[in-house]
């Protein structure tokens, strides 16, 4: 029974490092850095080699970046981190979201990644969105195998389906969503469903290195 359950799970385990295989090289392929970890503990260590030159970070809304502690690993490195999340007292959080925006390396997840090479997001806000594309010089996606899908058309269904009804349920909202799971394309004050963007290829002033981990991670 034992040799069965690890034969299933390295089969499963197969599956996505193809899946994030083909990924990594149609992203590579769009401009983008991209690498694919075998697991949580080595996309955490290739994240930390890339990032040791820079001095100051910003964070976006990411269940997936604090599910690996990244903020934290950096505040004990001495690093200076924005996290809008976390604020320090002093500070506002239109003010951490603004300076998230102007740091060395701005880290998030992604909502979707496409096997064919897009990035795909939506925000609420804005400042994820905003500071992928221009502002940070350097910007470090990192995401699980469970975000890569087939194709554009796939990802805007995982989205819609999966991962803004999980964040809007996680932030205890007040959206048809977050209460049975389903899109419905509301009108909520609190709809965080806003802004899409899609990254088709590396923007012209800004660096982007994609890490997809061969693990289930965040929404």
């Amino acid at each position: 029974m034992r040799q069965r359950a690890m034969k299933e799970f390295l089969i499963h385990r197969w599956i996505a490092e193809q899946k994030g295989q083909r990924a990594v090289t149609n992203l590579k392929r769009n401009d983008f850095q991209a690498y694919l970890a075998a697991n949580a503990e080595e996309g955490v260590a290739l994240f930390l080699d890339l990032v040791k030159e820079f001095t100051s970070f910003g964070f976006g809304g990411s269940a997936t970046t604090r599910q690996l502690d990244l903020p934290g690993i950096l505040e004990r490195q001495g690093k200076t981190v924005y996290d809008h999340w976390n604020p320090p007292a002093d500070a506002s959080d239109i003010e951490m979201r603004l300076k998230q925006g102007r740091s060395d390396c701005f880290i998030c997840s992604a909502n979707a990644i496409s096997e064919t090479g897009e990035i795909i997001n939506v925000d609420g806000i804005g400042n994820r969105t905003n500071a992928m594309t221009f502002g940070c010089p350097n910007v470090i996606i990192i995401a699980g195998i469970n975000k890569v899908t087939r194709d554009l058309e796939s990802a805007f269904q995982r989205i819609r389906e999966t991962a803004a009804p999980m964040r809007a349920k996680s932030l205890h909202l007040d959206t048809p969503c977050a209460k049975n799971g389903v899109c419905t394309d509301c009108h909520s004050p609190q709809r965080i469903c806003r802004i899409t963007t899609i990254l088709h290829r590396k923007p012209m002033m800004t660096e982007i290195t994609v890490i997809i981990v061969a693990e289930d991670l965040g929404f």
